[in-house]
């Protein structure tokens, strides 16, 4: 099982029923293939479209019905569209359950850096800045390192998204919480060993007695 794989049907163990979940560009958008049939989500992509849908089959990709990162979906019976205004009104006025980001780093308060890329020209930081502010539970999706060095650092080197530190980062080799403004390591990956997280991760890990494994 590739890192991404594992991330993504990780953080779809988090899910359930009823809830309104936004999912951002690059692996959280993969969450979505890992719901259970029996959990019944409502996906939000921030472009206007709630009922977000699997993607379409060749040549039935409609233009206008994109995710995150512009890329085809469908919309699944009873979905409803509506205008950014109204999208970000959902999302900034906390009706938004769970979303789900990307992250170039993390800080061991939980705090998030994920929208620049020094020298890379981007097009701005999108709706992260209000998700991570407005939604009622923020879930990091990415691999722990970068070129074998730490994502998860002691204070990020980027500038911030958001004054507020996220709930749960989840990467193919650990889940960490942030109770209280401390790194906290619940799970560790499909065989990976807890002095293999402490090795790749730069800030300092509080660990509780009993650490299980990732059940997939």
């Amino acid at each position: 099982m590739d890192a991404q794989t594992i991330i993504a049907k990780r953080i779809a163990r988090e899910l359930k029923t009823g809830m309104l979940v936004n999912l951002g560009i690059g692996i959280p958008t993969k969450v979505a293939n890992f719901i259970p049939q029996d959990v019944k989500v409502f996906f939000q992509s921030e472009n206007g479209l709630i009922g977000t849908g699997p993607i379409p089959e060749e040549g039935m990709a409609h233009p206008l019905l994109t995710d995150a990162g512009g890329n085809p979906v469908t919309a699944l019976p009873g979905a409803c569209t509506f205008d950014s205004a109204m999208s970000f009104g959902l999302i900034r006025g906390g009706h938004v359950d769970v979303t789900v980001l990307g992250a170039l780093q993390v800080d061991g308060r939980g705090l998030l850096a994920n929208w620049m890329i020094p020298g890379k020209m981007v097009p701005g930081m999108g709706g992260a800045m209000d998700l991570v502010t407005g939604a009622k539970r923020v879930i990091i999706a990415m691999q722990h390192t970068a070129k074998g060095k730490p994502k998860i650092v002691e204070t990020c080197t980027l500038p911030l998204t958001s004054a507020r530190p996220i709930d749960m980062l989840v990467s193919e080799m650990a889940v960490i919480t942030f109770p209280e403004g401390k790194a906290t390591l619940l799970e560790t990956g499909p065989g990976v060993t807890v002095e293999h997280v402490i090795a790749a991760t730069q800030t300092k890990l509080t660990l509780p007695a009993k650490i299980p494994q990732m059940s997939l």
